[in-house]
């Protein structure tokens, strides 16, 4: 059933139209979201379903009933609205701010309080978790405090829509994010109506069930936000680029605005590679966009240093993420911009490859030992292993602008590389007795500059897929004759 229709609304000022003929329905229990740039109307919609503005063209219904027919009073009852910031009033408390939300359901000259009106503070003030601040002034709150404190009053009114014009305008993410969740938990515990404009179209995405989006007082778009929040739209509506992204933990999109740059030199040409008594280490000039499967810095991330270290056969640590941590801190290495590998192999014997070609360029750097080689497809046949040196960790770095499509077929495109050179090498899985496809703990990151040519694409159909290929073929090769040579002579 729909708690809020909102039909053919229209609003000026003056010569200037606001709001163009807006029509949208929403439903009871859902939390809706309102989106748009600075003067496309969000704001004046709100104080128009709040009565703050006079109503001149379309209709408002608010529960089955035309907003032109509620008293101010019978409004309140049904709605509260969670203003962008408010003044403390002096001298008054948690207790008796929250105490006015109760005001539209008291009655005569002289109302009383009642045992309804204290179980409706009480419960307002647990939902928003400020149960133990109950007497405390409201101006010695923090803003994020003082902003929980306006949302309790507008729940202890008990309405039915709540209504929100930026409430989380001027706080810290740790405030902004105290007060979603409390919003979100009391809409869905008390099935609440939440009607809320947001400048944060993250904020929107993660809190909102749908979400209406507004341009020079038309409706752009209407819908779940990972249906109608699409890059194209939304660079349309805020005319700035915009790049969509998964969340981490949420099936909601995240979004990011690009920055215009510069093009400088190419961050290849930067590369240096360098030896610590324990570790190949490969700098950059310029932060990369990796794709990694390392121990430190897994997943997508931007990385300036690429850290292979050397760890003896007897290595048995039961924190190995925390231990690498702590070696790259204590060489100087800010763990949150470094990719870190381990590997039992001489990283002495680290390879480094490099090929220039006419639209892009390909770096690799790889060690490869493969005493605990495995074949990926009979590794279920594999008894726990003993330790052996092995490990093949690889860094590939691409002068480009690598879509995600191209990451992980970049991925693909060296791990296949690298089965094929160990096939050509003989190479076998000493348990099973045919060829490896890798070792156990084999590592891989992928790096590109993000600048210059865009490539959609990096498997083997593509020049740039093959180019990789080929040096991931040819750096694992000479990788593991190194190590060969170096085991024949212990």
């Amino acid at each position: 059933m729909m708690m809020l229709e909102v039909r053919a609304v229209s609003h000026r000022y003056g010569p200037k139209q606001v709001l163009d003929r807006v029509t949208f329905a929403v439903e009871k229990g859902e939390i809706f979201g309102i989106l748009g740039p600075n003067g496309s109307g969000k704001t004046t919609l709100i104080k128009l379903i709040s009565k703050e503005l006079p109503l001149a063209s379309g209709e408002i219904v608010i529960d089955g009933r035309k907003l032109s027919a509620l008293s101010a009073k019978q409004w309140a009852r049904m709605a509260a609205v969670l203003p962008q910031t408010a003044e403390a009033a002096p001298g008054y408390t948690v207790r008796e701010t929250v105490a006015l939300g109760r005001y539209p359901h008291q009655r005569g000259f002289f109302p009383t309080w009642t045992e309804d009106d204290e179980a409706a503070l009480r419960d307002a003030l647990a939902a928003v978790g400020l149960t133990g601040k109950i007497d405390e002034p409201l101006e010695r709150l923090s803003g994020g405090e003082r902003q929980r404190a306006y949302l309790a009053r507008a729940l202890a009114q008990e309405p039915k829509l709540l209504l929100l014009d930026e409430p989380t305008n001027h706080m810290d993410v740790s405030g902004q994010v105290r007060l979603l969740d409390r919003l979100a938990e009391a809409a869905h515990a008390r099935g609440l109506t939440v009607v809320a404009v947001f400048h944060d179209m993250n904020a929107a995405s993660l809190y909102c069930d749908r979400v209406l989006v507004l341009n020079k007082g038309k409706i752009a778009a209407l819908g779940a936000p990972a249906d109608v929040m699409t890059p194209a739209l939304l660079e349309e509506v805020f005319a700035a680029p915009i790049v969509r992204l998964a969340h981490p933990a949420s099936a909601t999109p995240m979004f990011s605005f690009m920055p215009n740059k510069k093009q400088g030199e190419s961050p290849v040409g930067g590369l240096r590679l360098s030896f610590l008594d324990d570790a190949a280490v490969l700098t950059a000039a310029a932060p990369l966009r990796v794709l990694s499967s390392a121990l430190i810095g897994a997943g997508f991330q931007w990385a300036t240093h690429f850290v292979n270290r050397q760890v003896g056969l007897d290595y048995d640590c039961s924190d190995a993420e925390g231990d690498m941590r702590r070696y790259l801190e204590q060489h100087g290495f800010p763990p949150e911009r470094t990719v870190g590998m381990m590997t039992a192999v001489d990283v002495r014997d680290a390879v480094w490859l490099q090929k220039e070609g006419e639209a892009f360029s390909v770096a690799v750097m790889a060690t490869a030992g493969v005493g605990n080689a495995v074949d990926a497809a009979r590794a279920w046949q594999h008894q726990p292993l003993a330790a052996r040196p092995g490990t093949i960790n690889m860094v590939v770095v691409i002068d480009g602008v690598l879509t995600e499509a191209a990451f992980v077929q970049a991925v693909m495109t060296a791990t296949e590389a690298k089965a094929k050179a160990l096939a050509d090498c003989s190479v076998c899985d000493p348990e099973t007795g045919t060829l490896a496809t890798g070792t156990s703990t084999d590592s891989l990151a992928v790096a590109a500059t993000q600048t210059g040519q865009v490539f959609a694409y990096a498997g083997t159909a593509t020049e740039l897929g093959r180019a990789l290929g080929r040096l991931v073929y040819e750096a694992t090769v000479e990788a593991l004759g190194r190590w060969e040579k170096r085991r024949k002579r212990r």
